[in-house]
């Protein structure tokens, strides 16, 4: 006989017996089932041969059923014991039985379910140790994930053990979950249900060893029959439940190591393991990992712990509540739990308490439930590198970042950065973003940035940030100069080890806007003034692509005030009209632009730069003409002209296009169309000159926004046909900078062309095409300086 169990012979004469004692008196399955206390399947089990050896009491239930006197109840219980496993516990001592014929039940009986255990002596076993705890009666989403785990309790027979794995950071409520399926699932799985918590986070984890003892003690094998070793348990173990359809639910598991002898052999029982981390190399198992909920998930768990009427007196206010909590289900059952005790507080005011950050972890605390322990438990187990990497992460301004990014905070080779990132998602403190990015909860953030405070010096702190903002206005600086007429060249060296095309650089640029913003600010704030006008100066033409953008006034006004600090006048006269520039051509505050430009002016005489004061004038220019003082705003444009024509160099031939079509503008817009289109034909052919000398996006785009001025000046003398040409003109020039969203202005101005041409289908496609690139690019814009 296999220690594990008994041979197929044994199992056949229990249920040879067995069968031919239900026939001799009478009963159907379905009666001796009900009579007896045991599942109808369990019983065809054991008739099928299927169940090599029930426990005692269900041997002596189904004896008193069947009504067998002494011997026959002897011979059934000797021929179920030859086939139990080697160790079993008796779950009840055997005792004499009374023969009795058992009473026949009603048809409308035999169909209704019998109270208590439906699986028998061994389920009853199963439920006095190790049994679940109660279930969540507002356990709330999670549906996609429990349908999941539902279709695979579908199969009665499958071709491998199935196994579960839930994982996620702390706080996601992967124990509720489990629990909660198993409950779900206790229907489908009558031979028991267990819960053991493995202690994953403890200082010292529950071992294997000491885990399946618990659980071979929970299916009733005695002490003295627990084998002393892992692997004899392990074997113990499997052969109990080969064939018994029963849950079981390892809660917080610690590493792999832990989990693989707690793991069924075959059979149809489901096993369902959580942990914080991923436990990689666990083979052969479904991986369901948890997020945090969505937002109307979130609000709906705080209704049911709140109660609906409160929250739905408040909507704004319970969907702030649900924000500020990260949608992290213990944090929102924390915040649901602290609303119901204090039923005569609004929602709001609790939303106010949470809006302070450096409070938010203490307020998530109520009883025995808290946030913070929660991350301080798998922080605490983290390598000293790993807690270093996870600190300095709190440190970054994005929603998300790259391992470089990291390395620059942390003061590590980025390599190393990369593998410490991906641990942290292993442990469930760091989750991976979009492709080679990663982020942190909210939450996780707050907590990081305690340990910051907690666990290093300011002197640190600030040689971090110092570190990490050199490299990132280093990096934003020569991606900017990209854009830079008189620096760029196309797929050129700028001097960086990695490569800089400009569709790189304008999305590094465009991506990275938080952190080489924040740096630009703590620059400014330490004083190092140099590097926050290097980073301005560099933007300043790649600020053309992005017009709307609203952090123009920022980084420009940083820029001033840093000139001014170093005492440089001519620096000052350049990042002033930076400034001018943005509020007039990207804010539209004409006037405030104006006084800019008059003030840059100012400083550009003082030091005699012409080239300063050609710009100065432009934007003064363009703000008077704005305000339709055209006569003024055209003696500027010529008085700028004059000033770009004194100087060399690219910056200065774009001024001279530039004032070109400022000075036409105020001609169409004067009601001077024809001259308008005259002037805008030398400013178009000055343009088309400089892309064949530098093709560049930047001389596209003001060849584009050239080339549509003149469709304007076109369709203001009705002259269609022309204006059209001018606009697929435009087309042209805005398809090589790579589709601005500015490029929208032209189709709608071109379909406008097309309609009053009588080509109205034509105009549809092409106006339908302007709304989904309007639609797809956003509220940004792009055009050529002025």
């Amino acid at each position: 006989m296999a220690a594990g169990g008994g041979t197929g012979t044994d199992a056949n004469e229990f249920s040879r017996l067995l069968a031919g004692h239900r026939v001799a008196a009478g009963l159907t399955q379905e009666e001796l089932a009900a009579t007896a206390g045991v599942s109808l399947r369990a019983l065809g089990d054991m008739e099928r041969g299927r169940t090599r050896g029930p426990q005692r009491r269900t041997v002596r239930a189904l004896a008193e059923a069947l009504g067998l006197d002494g011997p026959r109840a002897e011979e059934l219980d000797r021929a179920a014991q030859s086939g139990r496993p080697r160790g079993v516990r008796p779950a009840a001592a055997a005792s004499p039985v009374r023969p009795r014929r058992p009473a026949p039940r009603a048809a409308a009986d035999r169909d209704a379910p019998r109270t208590g255990d439906p699986a028998g002596a061994f389920a009853e076993t199963v439920q006095s140790a190790l049994a679940l705890p109660r279930d969540i009666a507002d356990f709330t989403a999670r549906e996609e994930a429990l349908a999941l785990l539902a279709g695979l309790a579908d199969d009665e027979h499958p071709a491998h053990p199935r196994v579960v794995l839930i994982s996620g950071q702390p706080g996601l409520g992967k124990t509720s979950f489990a629990l909660h399926a198993a409950h779900v699932l206790a229907p489908r799985f009558p031979d028991g249900q267990l819960s053991l918590d493995l202690g994953g986070m403890s200082p010292q984890p529950l071992s294997a060893r000491d885990a399946l003892g618990q659980v071979l003690r929970a299916l009733g094998v005695d002490d003295a029959s627990v084998p002393a070793g892992t692997e004899e348990r392990a074997g113990l173990y499997r052969a109990l439940v080969r064939e018994r359809r029963l849950v079981l639910v390892l809660d917080n598991a610690a590493d792999e190591s832990q989990v693989r002898p707690l793991l069924p052999g075959s059979g149809p029982a489901v096993t369902i393991v959580t942990s914080r981390n991923v436990l990689p190399g666990l083979e052969s198992v479904l991986r369901l990992g948890l997020d945090v909920l969505s937002p109307v998930e979130a609000a709906a768990l705080l209704a049911r712990i709140a109660g609906r009427e409160r929250t739905e007196a408040a909507p704004d206010a319970t969907a702030e509540l649900a924000r500020l909590c990260g949608y992290l289900p213990l944090a929102l059952r924390i915040a649901g739990q602290r609303l119901v005790a204090r039923p005569h507080q609004p929602v709001a005011h609790l939303v106010r308490q949470l809006t302070a950050e450096e409070s938010r972890l203490d307020l998530l605390e109520t009883g025995d439930l808290a946030v913070r322990p929660a991350f301080e438990l798998s922080y605490r187990r983290l390598p000293a590198d790993s807690r270093l990497v996870l600190r300095r992460c709190a440190l970054t301004a994005g929603a998300d970042f790259t391992a470089e990014l990291a390395a620059a905070y942390a003061g590590r080779p980025a390599a190393r950065t990369e593998l410490v990132l991906e641990q942290l998602v292993d442990a469930g403190l760091m989750q991976p973003a979009a492709p080679d990015r990663y982020r942190l909860h909210d939450l996780v953030r707050l907590y990081a940035g305690e340990r910051l405070t907690a666990d290093e010096t300011a002197q640190e702190l600030a040689e971090a940030r110092t570190r990490a903002g050199r490299w990132i206005l280093g990096r934003a600086a020569e991606y900017g100069l990209r854009f830079d007429p008189d620096h760029a060249r196309e797929g050129g060296d700028t001097g960086g080890s990695a490569p800089v095309h400009l569709t790189e650089a304008a999305a590094w640029l465009e991506y990275e806007h938080p952190e080489w913003l924040a740096a630009l600010h703590q620059a400014q704030r330490a004083g190092r003034y140099r590097e926050v006008v290097d980073t301005a100066e560099a933007m300043h033409w790649f600020s053309d692509r992005l017009l709307s953008w609203g952090i123009w006034a920022e980084v420009f006004q940083l820029s001033v005030h840093a000139a001014r600090a170093l005492g440089d006048r001519r620096l000052e006269a350049v990042h002033v009209n930076y400034l001018a520039w943005t509020y007039v051509t990207c804010l539209h505050r004409y006037q405030r632009g104006i006084e800019l430009a008059s003030e840059a002016l100012e400083s550009a005489v003082a030091v005699g730069d012409r080239e300063q004061q050609g710009w100065a004038l432009t934007y003064l220019a363009s703000g008077l003409r704005y305000l339709q003082r055209h006569r003024e705003a055209t003696d500027a444009f010529h008085r700028a002209a004059d000033a770009f024509a004194e100087v060399a160099g690219r910056s200065a031939m774009i001024g001279r296009l530039v004032t070109l079509r400022g000075a036409a503008n105020c001609l169409r817009e004067s009601g001077r169309a024809e001259e308008a289109v005259e002037s805008r034909r030398q400013a178009l052919a000055g343009a088309l000159d400089l892309v064949e000398r530098w093709s560049s996006p930047l001389i596209h785009l003001l060849a584009a926004m050239t080339a549509h001025e003149l469709g304007l000046d076109r369709a203001a003398l009705k002259r269609w046909p022309a204006a059209e040409k001018a606009y697929r003109q435009a087309l042209v020039h805005f398809e090589a900078v790579g589709r601005p969203d500015s490029m929208t202005k032209t189709l709608t101005e071109l379909g406008t062309a097309l309609i009053e041409q009588g080509r109205a289908e034509e105009a549809r496609e092409l106006l339908t095409e302007a709304l989904t690139d309007l639609s797809a690019e956003g509220p940004r814009s792009s055009g050529a300086r002025h």
